[in-house]
């Protein structure tokens, strides 16, 4: 069972959304040891405190292993392997079993690498996501991929591994700075592209709004976003990828080679918005997407806040590694997603080099 819920104040008026997921153990509290993403700490110096009176007023249900840990967020996470049996020796310290609870609050790459120890660990800890970054709420905190970063390569190492529970809180949000606020949209407008053309409507017509941080209007697309990566891992067939197409990668075989060659100087969010522009741009070139709607996906991506220019789009040799890396990544065959409209997608097997550098070079030109 995948649950995901959807809070305002997940440790205040809310609190309860937690506490019932915690069950406790047969004839005892549930054991629960919660990870902090130490950026999200640091920006609201109030959580510690608030989550030792959420484990007090629940004591009844569940037991907190102190102490509260605290995690690097940032790719700096995934990026040291060595950090992973550190957090799995923190776990066997608190002797966690398959009974217990590890609740992680933080950025996407958190998530990534707490999800992947929870889940080697007894071959798996029940493990609770409070995502505390728009990517994380809108995509990534959603799916059942966990993992770090290997050989210079994104998600090289790890799993495919359901959470107990989801849980996305408005409040957790407030301490993004706002580079980080808008890029997480730009999964919400990949998964817009791929399968609801009305919210892409709505994000291209709120786009400066939800860059102004108006929570009314991007909380609602948030979510919608949330609901719509849910809907399709749990009924897409194929939510661990045994196959060869996966389309909510839409964009990401240039964006993963973006942040590897940028040495991760760009958010993940950002190498999204441009491999998702690249990619837009290429299926008006080559698979009949209107010239007019790639421009409006363009417009969108910029009025979000979100830059689609940077020095790594002036040289694409480097940049087309990236189709045998993903290629690999799959198995088999290359397998791309490309857009013949808005709200539909297809999958192609080979690139024209040639249009693909016409995309990339078009891209550079409208970010100026």
């Amino acid at each position: 069972m995948h649950r995901l819920r959807f809070t305002r104040d997940v440790f205040g008026a809310d609190r309860q959304t937690l506490a019932e997921l915690l069950e406790p153990a047969p004839n005892c509290p549930a054991r629960v040891q919660f990870w902090i993403d130490r950026n999200v700490a640091q920006g609201q110096p109030q959580l510690l405190a608030r989550i030792r009176d959420f484990a007090q007023q629940h004591r009844d249900r569940i037991v907190l292993e102190p102490p509260i840990q605290l995690v690097d967020g940032g790719e700096a996470v995934k990026n040291d392997p060595s950090g992973m049996m550190g957090i799995l020796k923190a776990m066997h310290s608190a002797n966690l079993d398959r009974q217990s609870y590890v609740v992680t609050v933080g950025g996407g790459a958190v998530l990534d690498a707490l999800g992947f120890a929870a889940a080697i660990a007894h071959r798996g800890i029940r493990l609770v996501r409070l995502p505390s970054s728009t990517m994380g709420q809108g995509d990534s905190g959603v799916g059942v991929k966990n993992g770090i970063n290997l050989f210079h390569k994104k998600n090289w190492l790890g799993v495919f591994a359901v959470p107990w529970a989801v849980i996305n809180d408005a409040r957790l949000l407030d301490s993004l700075c706002d580079r980080d606020f808008v890029c997480g949209f730009s999964e919400a407008v990949k998964v817009a592209l791929l399968k609801d053309a009305r919210l892409f409507d709505q994000l291209c017509r709120d786009a400066s709004r939800v860059c102004r941080r108006e929570m009314d209007i991007a909380w609602p697309l948030l979510r919608r976003s949330a609901e719509l990566h849910l809907q399709h891992i749990t009924s897409g067939g194929d939510p661990f990828e045994l196959s060869q197409a996966r389309p909510l990668d839409f964009g990401h075989w240039s964006a993963h080679k973006l942040e590897s060659l940028s040495e991760f100087r760009l958010r993940h969010g950002e190498a999204v918005a441009i491999g998702v522009a690249i990619d837009t741009v290429y299926s008006s070139l080559v698979h009949g997407l209107p010239n007019r709607e790639a421009q409006r996906v363009l417009t969108c991506l910029r009025d979000l806040g979100i830059p689609l220019a940077d020095p790594l789009l002036a040289d694409s040799e480097p940049l087309f590694d990236g189709l045998e890396e993903f290629r690999q990544h799959l198995g088999g065959q290359l397998t791309l997603t490309m857009l013949p409209a808005i709200g539909k997608n297809i999958d192609v097997h080979q690139i024209d080099r040639r249009q693909m550098q016409q995309a990339i070079q078009q891209v550079a030109d409208f970010a100026g």
